[in-house]
């Protein structure tokens, strides 16, 4: 989300912890929370979106919404960082990094702890009118065994994200989507590997060509959503990735979200 973006869904949020809207109140319409916040209505969708993924609030009508029961979890109060004393670097090459960390947490000895470091990837997960998303069948070497994966990857030095879910979208699929909506920043090993990741969504895509990337080919095609909870008990979705987006579009879509 950028400033602007931001500041609105915090300005919600406040609304709905302060008690100025209560649990069952329904939000005012998105014609008049764009006017009063004066933002546009695809960015206060961004906004909606993530209120709903929090079950803050829940879609009522259409441009309609409802504050959800709960309660809000709690933001405790930060203790004592790790002190950093310095960092050496043990391997390195343009795809990977290796550090030793000195480190002291509170109260404890100083030491030294191995940081992996990988690039920033995005990856989009793409549906279309018929709840399908639009995926990779693909062998992957290391866990040695085929899977479906969503397209993505890494971001290039000075790209948006965004514009790199596009490109590798299009790159690996033939597919060139829709506009893309950012829904969560995460990191999926937080405890020794430096490796931000970025998820998209995409509603629709425009099929442009073949794939272009012949590294990440893989047979390309649109699975029903309603098959991703047995892909899932079986094994066949490969990455944390397309776990983390896809969990999102169902829990989404449980919860009422459009």
């Amino acid at each position: 989300m950028g400033p602007k973006t931001q500041r609105v869904y915090e300005t919600i949020r406040t609304w709905i912890e302060s008690g100025r809207y209560s649990v069952g109140d329904k939000l005012p319409s998105e014609r008049a929370l764009s006017a009063e916040l004066e933002i546009g209505r695809t960015a206060l969708r961004q906004v909606l979106a993530r209120l709903v993924g929090e079950h803050l609030i829940k879609a009522h009508d259409r441009s309609s919404y409802r504050v959800l029961g709960g309660g809000i979890a709690p933001t405790p109060t930060e203790g004592e960082p790790w002190k950093i004393h310095g960092s050496r670097s043990v391997y390195e090459n343009p795809w990977v990094t290796l550090d030793l960390v000195d480190v002291e947490p509170p109260g404890v000895e100083r030491f030294e702890h191995h940081v992996v470091r990988l690039f920033r990837v995005a990856i989009t997960a793409v549906i279309d009118e018929q709840d399908r998303v639009l995926m990779l069948w693909r062998y992957r070497f290391v866990p040695q065994q085929w899977g479906w994966e969503l397209p993505g990857g890494i971001v290039d030095a000075g790209e948006d994200a965004a514009a790199t879910a596009l490109r590798e979208t299009e790159e690996e699929t033939g597919w060139r989507p829709e506009p893309v909506e950012h829904v969560v920043s995460y990191q999926p090993m937080i405890g020794m590997v430096d490796s931000p990741h970025e998820i998209f969504i995409a509603r629709g895509a425009e099929k442009v060509g073949d794939p272009t990337d012949a590294e990440e080919a893989g047979e390309v095609a649109w699975v029903p959503l309603q098959d991703i909870p047995r892909l899932m008990s079986e094994g066949k979705l490969m990455g944390s990735g397309t776990l983390v987006a896809l969990l999102h579009i169902l829990a989404a879509r449980a919860r009422g979200a459009r």
